[in-house]
């Protein structure tokens, strides 16, 4: 006899509420810290190296812990572990708002990695537990993105704010009300879940996951940042090899850290690599557009922040409707429409010139940001909504990690072919009689060019900094060419890969069976 499985009632969408505040407090730090680096260098006399530790370590560590705090979880108790966790980032806070010197700053950086790491494994496993059914599960994580979006559009203004008034450590004590505010609530309105046959850790496998993780995270940012240097490609190929260990012997493991059967899912895997390219495309977009914002427009980082508002409300609002397209359309239809929507942002971006350039960048940014907000909600719906239960900590983490590579490539990838396309551009528009010393340095970068220009006799630098930004401005253009022809092919891939997975049941449908649902059309593992 087949059971009704209930809905979510009050007390889920309280605890959604609950489960918000990691999520919208992880962008704000995303987003403020880049606010706050020029004044807290200056106050700590960081050099340039610590600067980029002081931003780098904490993704680093996130991006190596996720798998491992996805799956421990899993064994400990995802509440259990969210409020540690919680614990942790809000004492780790407090000792980086007022660190004396830039070592300790890093070392609470990469502390906060670890603490973060915890948070958005467990949120998003939570959620899969908390709404069993596919429609509320999709509506829920739709809203639970919308935060994370959210945070990252209110980010620079909060920022602005509090340096205008307040000393640099105010951005990194954000965390702590809202960490206090988690820990007396979550108790309350969250339930806990583990495995209940979860197995020992295997510590091994942990070592190997973040020898996995690192040095590829590691090599693709040094690569985005100073182009091809041995070291950073020996370690992407090192932690591939390592990579390649680490799935064997998951495999041979009678509880692996990592279920690498979960990619026997056709519809997990498609989604996961959706995802991660979506990622590499965004992440890698959003990065040169930041740079054309200051350097080539000459607006200020806070200035440059508000201007990227209505692109984040833009992609609240997508993420909150894909959902409820996906009940009256195939969800793969829904993402397949969003890639097209997010190609003709692209292709828009692709046409940056004349006194309207500014408005074009923020119309494009705005009209790829739906696109792309489609099919991100229901995609991280059908990784979570694949997996069974005991494993929705280890579909989150991977979900999560995902999403970081995408990121590095993006930055890696799109970074690198943006500046082979600026130099070919900037070559022979260089004015002439320019120091062989400056024009090396302008060839480096828009940055750098702007810097040696400040170093010219006025029409000379003048005319350098004209070259260097129109050069970038060609840059972004053919690399955003590239990106809506992927993009295209992207689209082919969502409307194939998710043809069988047929429109979500209304809101309040039974599932068919008392198992924990997953979206309709996905096969359980």
């Amino acid at each position: 006899m087949r059971t009704a499985n209930p809905g979510a009632g009050r007390r889920e969408w309280v605890g959604l509420a609950v489960l918000a505040l990691p999520t919208l407090l992880l962008a704000l730090d995303l987003s403020v810290l880049y606010l706050a680096l020029p004044r807290l260098s200056a106050d700590l006399d960081a050099d340039s190296t610590q600067q980029l530790w002081i931003t780098d370590a904490y993704g680093f560590l996130i991006a190596g812990f996720l798998v491992t705090m996805g799956t421990l979880g899993d064994r400990v108790g995802r509440r259990r572990l969210l409020l540690i966790g919680a614990g942790a980032f809000a004492v780790v806070s407090v000792v980086a708002a007022y660190a004396p010197n830039p070592p300790l700053l890093i070392a609470a950086r990469a502390l906060l990695g670890v603490a973060g790491a915890t948070l958005m494994p467990s949120t998003l496993a939570l959620i899969s537990n908390m709404f069993r059914l596919p429609a509320q599960r999709a509506v829920a994580v739709g809203i639970w993105m919308s935060c994370f979006m959210g945070g990252m559009a209110v980010g620079p203004v909060i920022g602005g704010v509090l340096l205008e008034n307040f000393w640099w450590g105010s951005a990194f004590l954000l965390g702590v009300p809202v960490m206090a505010l988690l820990l007396v609530t979550a108790p309350l309105l969250l339930p806990e879940y583990r495995d209940p046959h979860p197995g020992p850790l295997d510590v091994v496998s942990v070592a190997m996951s973040l020898a996995t993780i690192l040095p590829v995270v590691y090599g693709l940012k040094e690569l985005a940042r100073h182009g091809w240097r041995p070291l950073p490609a020996l370690a992407i190929v090192a932690g591939m090899l390592v990579g390649l260990l680490f799935v064997r012997r998951q495999r041979r493991l009678p509880h692996p850290l990592l279920d690498v059967g979960l990619f026997r899912n056709r519809t997990f895997t498609a989604a996961l690599l959706l995802f991660l390219l979506n990622g590499l495309l965004m992440g890698g977009t959003f990065l040169l557009l930041s740079q054309w914002l200051q350097l080539v427009e000459g607006l200020s980082p806070l200035r440059a922040g508000v201007l990227l508002v209505p692109q984040a409300v833009a992609m609240i609002g997508a993420t909150t409707l894909a959902p409820l397209l996906a009940r009256r359309f195939r969800p793969g239809h829904v993402m397949a429409v969003g890639q097209l929507i997010t190609a003709a942002g692209f292709l828009l971006l692709s046409r940056v010139e004349g006194d309207a350039a500014l408005l074009v960048v923020l119309v494009a940014f705005v009209v790829a940001s739906i696109g792309i907000a489609l099919p991100s909600a229901l995609i991280t719906d059908l990784i979570v909504g694949s997996a069974p239960p005991e494993r929705a900590g280890s579909a989150a983490s991977l979900s999560e990690t995902s999403g970081e590579f995408g990121i590095a490539l993006g930055v890696a990838v799109l970074g690198s072919f943006s500046a082979v396309v600026y130099r070919a551009e900037l070559g022979p528009a260089l004015p002439a009689g320019l120091p062989t010393g400056a024009a090396d340095r302008a060839r480096d970068g828009l940055s750098g060019a702007v810097t040696v220009a400040g170093e010219l006799p006025g029409g000379l630098g003048a005319a350098l900094v004209d070259a260097a930004r129109s050069a970038y401005t060609s840059g972004l253009s053919v690399t955003a060419t590239a990106g809506a022809v992927l993009l295209l092919g992207l689209a082919v891939l969502a409307a194939l890969a998710f043809r069988s997975v047929p429109p979500y049941p209304p809101a309040g449908a039974e599932p068919a069976h008392d198992e924990a649902p997953t979206p309709a059309g996905v096969a359980p593992l």
